[in-house]
């Protein structure tokens, strides 16, 4: 049996909200024994220099290249992650000698499959020497270089989750910034894909209209009357009809299409645009899934699970209802990806990111 090997694993998702950080015990396959977790949030500072970044960055057309501002936000980035690290080590009383490696993902700032180019912010070689641990950073490229879509990379890690549960066919469903959903059929047979915007769209719409970052509680959706006009014309978009393997940026859908709408109606709108684009995921797969287990932010959103749960067929629950933590999830995977890219495993496969190929990825930075 493989040695295990103690991980941590540092997340800054596409929604714009700050560090996880989570600690992990496995030997990248069938062991995984889930330790203490943090979020280090954002402060409105660094949030308005990330959306600046995402600006920014629609210019690149070099993954490598970090023109204008970018150097020195990543830069910026590392260190914070690095804080983050030596916060967490404090929080949760871990010596940072038990950790065997950092798996770091780093922040999405491009995502853009079709042109074979995905950019994440972070030096990892930086932070290896600042934590003083062996750090697996740039887990996307490999799998781009080889034909695939980059993303989404946590379906590996959902397959040893679902291992616990018993009910078959299962879905993971990811609610960060852009949504996602891992399929674990009853076989443990694997599909994945990006089904559209998360919180991204209405973050951004209630960051238009009110400076909040999020709607708390989706206090205003409910407040809202969903438009059906609006929602028909966002289904339409030619992405969902799309067969998966398939991957989104932040980018690709926007609240201009909204413009008109009161603060509560495009909120209600949004928030089911969401949650019918995840609904829709069902076209895609063998069957539709017994169980949909939520994680990521979205799951506190009232609004949008109550808008799931009456869009698909299945009990709909927060990762939580199955003993797991939907907050830390992917911070998670990237520690048990960390291990599987130190053993060579593939991290990514034909039908989670359509990579021709299994395909081992990650850079290893020694200390």
């Amino acid at each position: 049996m493989p040695k295990c090997s103690t991980a941590l694993g540092l997340m800054s998702g596409t929604s714009l909200d700050g560090i996880d950080i989570a600690l992990v015990e496995t030997d990248g396959e069938d062991v995984v024994r889930r330790g203490p977790a943090r979020t280090y949030p954002y402060d409105q500072r660094q949030r308005e220099r990330l959306m600046s970044a995402l600006e920014e960055a629609k210019r690149l057309t070099d993954r490598q290249s970090r023109p204008g501002s970018l150097a020195a936000l990543e830069k910026d980035l590392t260190l914070w992650h690095a804080s983050a690290v030596r916060a967490f080590c404090t929080d949760a009383q871990i010596d940072r000698v038990r950790i065997d490696v950092i798996g770091f993902h780093g922040q999405t700032v491009l995502h853009r499959p079709a042109e074979r180019l995905t950019v994440q912010l972070g030096d990892g070689a930086m932070l290896a020497r600042l934590a003083g641990s062996p750090v697996v950073s740039d887990f996307r490229a490999a799998d781009v270089a080889q034909g695939g879509e980059g993303a989404p990379f946590v379906p590996v890690y959902h397959r040893a989750l679902a291992a616990m549960i018993a009910a078959r066919p299962l879905a993971f469903v990811n609610i960060g910034g852009v949504a996602n959903i891992t399929y674990v059929g009853r076989n443990c047979e694997l599909l994945a894909f990006d089904t559209g915007p998360g919180n991204a769209l209405i973050d951004d719409w209630m960051a238009l209209h009110t400076g909040s970052p999020l709607d708390h509680d989706g206090r205003h959706a409910l407040k809202g009357r969903m438009d059906q006009s609006h929602l028909d014309r966002l289904l339409a978009d030619r992405y969902f009809s799309r067969p998966p393997p398939k991957s989104l940026d932040r980018q690709n859908f926007s609240i201009d299409a909204l413009a008109g709408l009161t603060l509560e109606d495009g909120a209600a709108t949004l928030t089911m645009f969401t949650a019918r684009a995840i609904a829709a995921a069902v076209d895609h797969l063998p069957e539709p899934p017994k169980v949909w287990i939520v994680c990521g932010g979205g799951r506190r959103n009232p609004a949008l699970m109550g808008a799931l749960e009456n869009s698909v067929s299945g009990l709909v629950m927060p990762a939580e209802a199955q003993g797991l933590n939907g907050d830390s999830m992917e911070a998670e995977a990237f520690a048990y990806l960390a291990v599987r890219s130190l053993r060579g495993l593939p991290l990514s496969f034909p039908s989670t990111t359509r990579v021709a190929a299994p395909t081992p990825g990650g850079v290893l930075h020694t200390v």
